[in-house]
C-alpha cells in the first residue's frame, strides 16, 4: 500500500502530461479573413495617419490593434486596374486589366477562388467594378458598376435585384453583417473570407442625410499647392482633372436652379456628345432619394446654390470649391468609419475578433487638393501611397508600425500564406506575414515599378506613364506621344514633388541609377512594351 500514492502520482502526471501535448499538438485553426476596401481613400484623410482633416476612430482601431504601413503603394493608380491587381496578385500587363475600359477575364486565377478551393466560405459585399461575376464565390453581393450613393441596385448571386431605399455605406454593410452572423451561428468551424467593399468615398461625394446638418460650415487646410502652376512639369499641367473645372453640379452639388448649362469640365473635355449634360446628370441622382430624403437635402443643396452664386467668378472660387469638394469627400469618409465601427464591434461581440484577420486599404490614393486636384492615375504620391492596416489579435503586435515599401499585389499572397497555402509561382507579390510579424526578410524589396496605361483622349487627360520609386527618389518617364519626357524627384526636399530635377548635374548618379533600375524591374517582372 505504501507504493499506491506514487503510482497513482505518476498515472496524474502521465495523464497531464499527454493532455498538454494532445493541446499543444492540435493544428491552429486557419484565420477568418475580412479584407475591407473603399475606393479613392486617401491616406491623409485617415486620423491613423493624420489628424489635420477628419478623425476617423473606426478605422484607427484597426492600427491600434495592429500595423499600420506608411509606405503602402499601388502598381496602378486607377479602380478596376488595382482590384485586378489585387485578386490576381498581379501587375497589369500580366492579369490583362490595364485601364478601366479593358476587359478583365474572369477565368483567371484569383485568391478568393483559391481560398475558396481551400474550404474557406467565400464572400463579397459592396463594390466590384470588374463586370463579369468572378468565380470562387459562396455569396456575391456586388454593385453594378460604380453604383449609386443612394438606392443603391445590387447583384446577387446572378440575379439583379430592386433598388435598395437607404444610403450606400450603410446597405453594403447591412449585407455583411448578415453575412457574418452566418458564420458566428455555424457549426461546422469552416473559416470564412469575406471581401467588405465599399463605395464610398469615390465620386461624386453624395454626403448621408445624418451628415449634412452642420457640414456646410466645416473648414479644412488649404494645401500649399492648391494653385499650382506645373513647372516642369508639361504632362501636370494639360490634366483635366483641377478642381477649378470640377463639375459645378454632379461635383458641387449646385442644381439647375442655381447654374445651368454647368461650367465645368469635370474632366471629360473629349467628351463631344451634345446630350452630355451632367445640371440632368444629378437631378438624375436626386431623384433617387426617398421623400423623407429629398427633405434632408432640400436645405442644403438651397445654401449651396446661393453660395454658389455669391462667389462664381470672384477671387474666392477656388477656395469654396475646395471647401465643398472636402466638406462632402469627408463626409463620405465618415459614413466608411462609422460603418466598419458596426463591423468590428460585431466581431468583438460575437467572438470572431481574435481568430479574425482584419484588413483595410483602399483602391488607391487620391488628390485632396495637392497640385490643385482632386482624382488619381499620376505616380505622384497622393494617388500612389495608398492606406493599409492590418489586425490579426493571434499573429500581429498592437500598435506596431511599419516603414518597408509594400504593394497592393503583396496581399494575396498574404493570405494564403496565413491560410497555409503555397501561392502560384507566377505571383509577383510578396507576403506581408514576416513583416507582420515583426521580421524583415534581408532580401526585401528596396524599390517598386508603377505604370499607368490609359490613354490621353480619355477621362482626365492623364499622359501614359511608369517609373520606379526607392525610399527617396522617384523617376518618372512619360511615354505620350506629344508628352515624352522624364520627372525626378527627391522626396526627402520635395515631399510635395514640385521641382523636377531631371538634368539636375547634382543627381546625375541617381537618375542614371534609377533609369537602370527601371530597366532591370521590367524585365524582373515581363514587362513587354
Amino acid at each position: 500500500m505504501r507504493h499506491t500514492f506514487p503510482l497513482l502520482l505518476l498515472i496524474l502526471l502521465c495523464t497531464c502530461d499527454r493532455a498538454q501535448n494532445d493541446v499543444a499538438n492540435e493544428p491552429t485553426p486557419r484565420p477568418n479573413i475580412l479584407f475591407i476596401m473603399s475606393d479613392d481613400h486617401a491616406q491623409r484623410a485617415i486620423s491613423a495617419y493624420s489628424d489635420e482633416l477628419i478623425k476617423t476612430p473606426n478605422l484607427d482601431r484597426i492600427a491600434k490593434e495592429g500595423m499600420l504601413f506608411r509606405n503602402s503603394f499601388v502598381t496602378n493608380s486607377i479602380c478596376a486596374p488595382s482590384r485586378a491587381a489585387i485578386m490576381t496578385g498581379k501587375y497589369s500587363h500580366l492579369n490583362g486589366k490595364i485601364d478601366n475600359l479593358s476587359p478583365f477575364n474572369p477565368n483567371q486565377w484569383t485568391f478568393p477562388e483559391e481560398l475558396h478551393k481551400a474550404g474557406y466560405r467565400t464572400s463579397l459585399i459592396g463594390k466590384h467594378h470588374l463586370k463579369a461575376i468572378p468565380r470562387g464565390f459562396d455569396e456575391f453581393h456586388g454593385l453594378i458598376g460604380q453604383g449609386s450613393y443612394y438606392s443603391p441596385v445590387f447583384v446577387h448571386n446572378g440575379d439583379t435585384l430592386d433598388a435598395v431605399e437607404g444610403y450606400t455605406s450603410t446597405v453594403i454593410t447591412d449585407y455583411a453583417l448578415r453575412e457574418l452572423r452566418k458564420a458566428a451561428t455555424d457549426d461546422s468551424d469552416q473559416p470564412f473570407m469575406m471581401l467588405y467593399w465599399h463605395k464610398a468615398p469615390h465620386r461624386n461625394w453624395m454626403p448621408d442625410t445624418n451628415d449634412l446638418p452642420g457640414l456646410l460650415d466645416k473648414r479644412y487646410p488649404v494645401p500649399a499647392n492648391l494653385r499650382d502652376s506645373y513647372e516642369g512639369r508639361p504632362a501636370a499641367e494639360n490634366a483635366d482633372m483641377r478642381i477649378a473645372d470640377m463639375f459645378t453640379s454632379h461635383d458641387l452639388k449646385v442644381t439647375g436652379d442655381y447654374q445651368n448649362p454647368d461650367p465645368g469640365t469635370g474632366g471629360a473635355t473629349f467628351i463631344k456628345d451634345p446630350k452630355f449634360d451632367q445640371v440632368k446628370n444629378f437631378r438624375r441622382q436626386l431623384g433617387r432619394l426617398s421623400p423623407a430624403q429629398q427633405k434632408a437635402w432640400e436645405p442644403f443643396l438651397k445654401r449651396v446654390g446661393e453660395e454658389w452664386l455669391a462667389v462664381k467668378g470672384t477671387d474666392k472660387e477656388l477656395e469654396w470649391r475646395y471647401q465643398r469638394y472636402m466638406q462632402d469627400y469627408l463626409a463620405s469618409v465618415k459614413s466608411v468609419d462609422d460603418n466598419v465601427g458596426r463591423v468590428l464591434d460585431y466581431l468583438d461581440e460575437s467572438g470572431l475578433a481574435e481568430n479574425t484577420i482584419v484588413i483595410y486599404t483602399s483602391d488607391q490614393g487620391f488628390y485632396l487638393g495637392e497640385h490643385g486636384w482632386y482624382d488619381k492615375r499620376f505616380m505622384y504620391e497622393e494617388s500612389h501611397r495608398t492606406p493599409l492596416m492590418i489586425r490579426y489579435p493571434a499573429g500581429v503586435k498592437p500598435a506596431s508600425v511599419n516603414e518597408d515599401l509594400v504593394l497592393n499585389i503583396d496581399l494575396s499572397s498574404t493570405l494564403l500564406d496565413y491560410a497555409g497555402i503555397s501561392p502560384p509561382a507566377e505571383l509577383q507579390g510578396a507576403s506581408l506575414k514576416p513583416l507582420l510579424e515583426g521580421n524583415r526578410p534581408e532580401d526585401w524589396r528596396e524599390d517598386i515599378y508603377y505604370r499607368y496605361y490609359q490613354q490621353m483622349d480619355s477621362y482626365h487627360r492623364v499622359a501614359r506613364h511608369e517609373g520606379v520609386r526607392d525610399g527617396r527618389y522617384k523617376l518618372i518617364q512619360f511615354t505620350e506621344p506629344g508628352f515624352e519626357s522624364y520627372e525626378l524627384f527627391d522626396l526627402e526636399t520635395d515631399p510635395n514633388e514640385m521641382n523636377n530635377r531631371i538634368g539636375d548635374p547634382e543627381l546625375e548618379a541617381v537618375e542614371t541609377r534609377l533609369k537602370e533600375r527601371m530597366a532591370a524591374l521590367k524585365t524582373e517582372l515581363k514587362v513587354e512594351d
